[in-house]
């Protein structure tokens, strides 16, 4: 299995120089979780969500964006892409040949991939993660924040007693983020308050008012931002049907759930990829 076999070739780019709403406004639309950028036709670097939450008042895609992306070749196996997302920690690799960029390979990939070998080890093994959680009332900007702490792309929300009732995402914050305008006043006066030889009528006043533009996320409940009706999967279920399930439903992640449906951990995509490390490949072998 080669990434020729499971990339996209019809890959939504986008040109420095670029507008950085431009890239926000093709996230909202396609719901995809980055876009390479390029220079002159030549791939430089990639702009995540990540990338517009955290940096929400930078507005040139040269800084916005990672220079110089991790990729791989066509006729690289899957499990050198696997391996490729697992170290750096990414989602997705441009797949280059050449020196041209001629696909894209992401995780949601590699779980369709999965999906199709039908492995039936359970994912209680290795692939699922321990957790937050938030509660329903808690403000959308808060939770952009816990998401950036805590490192996770999703995190499942719950009522008042505990029940789990959506899951929300970094995609759902896009979803749910505006560009909001406006001026900041810096003082750079040569005296202070606390100077003795200073006083109100003399001092050297000098002011500078510049125009701001960064991403804000919307001030609502994080209940009505995120997803509903989420589906869920018992501990004991098998690592092809939940990749499965993931490519149905288009999702990255599935809360898991015990006997009496409540919420004990999540199974993330990007841990569900590492069966197909050389390691655990082998292992499956065996079995």
């Amino acid at each position: 299995m080669l990434v020729r076999d499971f990339m996209i070739t019809d890959v939504v780019c986008v040109e420095i120089p670029g507008n950085r709403d431009d890239v926000l406004r093709i996230l909202k639309r396609t719901g995809i979780s980055g876009v390479p950028v390029l220079k002159d036709g030549e791939l430089v670097g990639i702009i995540t969500r990540k990338d517009l939450l955290r940096k929400a008042e930078e507005t040139q895609l040269g800084l916005l964006m990672t220079p110089d992306p991790v990729a791989i070749r066509p006729d690289a196996p899957i499990s050198e892409a696997a391996q490729l997302m697992v170290r750096h920690n990414i989602r997705r690799l441009p797949v280059i040949e050449n020196g041209t960029m001629v696909g894209l390979i992401s995780v949601a990939d590699l779980i369709g991939a999965i999906a199709q070998l039908r492995i039936s080890l359970p994912i209680k093994e290795n692939y699922v993660s321990k957790t937050y959680a938030l509660w329903e009332e808690t403000p959308l900007s808060l939770v952009g924040r816990i998401l950036e702490i805590s490192g996770y792309d999703a995190i499942p929300v719950l009522m008042e007693d505990g029940t789990l009732t959506g899951i929300i995402s970094e995609r759902d914050l896009i979803r749910h983020s505006r560009i909001e305008d406006g001026v900041e006043v810096s003082d750079f006066s040569n005296g202070t308050d606390d100077d003795e030889w200073t006083w109100e009528s003399i001092r050297d006043m000098h002011t500078i008012s510049y125009g701001i533009s960064k991403i804000q996320l919307l001030p609502i409940p994080v209940k009505n931002a995120m997803v509903k009706n989420v589906l869920a999967v018992p501990l004991n279920a098998e690592v092809g049907e939940c990749a499965l399930k993931m490519r149905r439903a288009r999702v990255d992640q599935l809360p898991v759930v015990n006997g009496n449906k409540r919420l004990v951990a999540m199974l993330f995509d990007r841990e569900l990829i590492k069966v197909l490390l050389p390691d655990q490949q082998q292992a499956l072998r065996k079995n």
